[in-house]
């Protein structure tokens, strides 16, 4: 215990230090906030590209075997925006982690704000620092991996499985293990193409340490991982994280998504492999139906006309977008979609009054 004390306090030293090198060295550089066009979603061919591998029948649970939980953190600010996020995901957290299909040990909230806020006492909360200020450079996902490594060596963390979850998903059935055979679980993005950037993040990922394919088309987020391997992947996750930030290209490349990259290389640099999970989630308004899905990932604004057509890109008729509410939380009551709307969208509306019914001192 003191040796392994020592490491993590010598590690955390140095990621500081680190930091603090940046931030003298580092020079400002644009960022591109764009998310994936809807062009690219509403195409079905990339549902097809995905290289998803299946999880095999003979490894799910048993009956009657012994559970193995995992650890949901969540990293977030004390901006209204992620807070109100928060307290839903958490409410929903609460209802399905006692179910019997269930592995959901305990949750914390990794508030990366550097103090307290109003919200202690109803969402298990570990403060982490933020990064030295101008640090981000605007981008303040950046963030997420330094508070995982402080999190992760400092916090009394019980469970040997740890899901990295964020604070825009709501979960909508109980979630097992989908890890297996110190694999992580995660789920698959279309957009993180490593192959397409090959020249880019070679230099992150030297052609040594293998072929590009090695590097999962993952972020950080949802994945559930071997607690032991997120020790090791988060360090190199910020290091990562900061020279691409750091880097022109890299950073022009990558754009908002820069830190999913970082993580699916990091992953890779320490040979851990994933299970691609596209059972994982979906994401509204694209993913049309629940189905065997565990988690509802509401990135994306919702917009309709009242006929229930999908109108993205021009603000329909009836619309729910989280970018609505970046000063005050949602109303209780949001007015339910049109008819014709799609399951997703309707379930996500009606979870979200669930929850803000339920939530004491809802703000609104």
């Amino acid at each position: 215990m003191g040796c392994e004390g020592l490491f993590y306090t010598l590690l955390i030293t140095l990621s500081a230090a680190i930091i603090t090198y940046n931030v003298i060295i580092s020079a400002n550089a644009p960022l591109s906030q764009q998310f994936p066009g809807p062009k690219d979603f509403s195409s079905t061919r990339y549902m097809s590209m995905d290289p998803v591998i299946k999880m095999p029948a003979d490894k799910s649970r048993k009956y009657g075997a012994e559970k193995r939980l995992f650890h949901t953190a969540v990293t977030a600010s004390d901006s209204v925006y992620n807070t109100w996020q928060c307290r839903i995901m958490y409410y929903w957290f609460k209802k399905f982690q006692k179910d019997p299909n269930s592995e959901m040990g305990g949750f914390t909230r990794i508030l990366h704000s550097g103090k307290p806020d109003n919200y202690m006492d109803e969402i298990p909360t570990f403060i982490a620092d933020p990064l030295p200020a101008g640090m981000d450079q605007g981008y303040i996902v950046l963030n997420r991996p330094w508070a995982f490594v402080q999190w992760l060596q400092k916090a009394d963390i019980k469970e040997d499985y740890v899901l990295m979850a964020e604070p825009d998903h709501i979960i909508v059935k109980p979630i097992p293990n989908l890890s297996r055979d110190g694999l992580g679980a995660a789920f698959p993005f279309f957009y993180i193409e490593p192959k397409k950037y090959e020249s880019t993040l070679r230099k992150f990922f030297p052609e040594e340490k293998g072929p590009i394919t090695n590097i999962d088309p993952i972020g950080n987020s949802p994945v559930i991982i071997n607690k032991a391997s997120l020790k090791k992947i988060a360090p190199t996750w910020m290091n990562v994280s900061l020279a691409m930030k750091k880097d022109p290209e890299a950073d022009k490349a990558f754009g908002w998504v820069l830190e999913m990259y970082a993580y699916a290389v990091a992953s890779a640099l320490h040979g851990v492999p994933n299970i691609l999970y596209k059972d994982f989630m979906i994401q509204p308004p694209w993913d049309l139906e629940i189905g065997k899905k565990y988690i509802i990932h509401y990135t994306y604004g919702c917009d309709y006309d009242m006929q229930g057509k999908l109108t993205y890109g021009k603000f329909g008729e009836w619309r729910f977008d989280k970018r609505s509410f970046d000063q005050t939380p949602p109303p209780k009551n949001l007015v339910l979609p049109p008819p014709g709307v799609p399951e997703s969208v309707v379930t996500l509306v009606k979870m979200v009054n669930e929850a803000t019914a339920n939530i004491p001192n809802w703000e609104a």
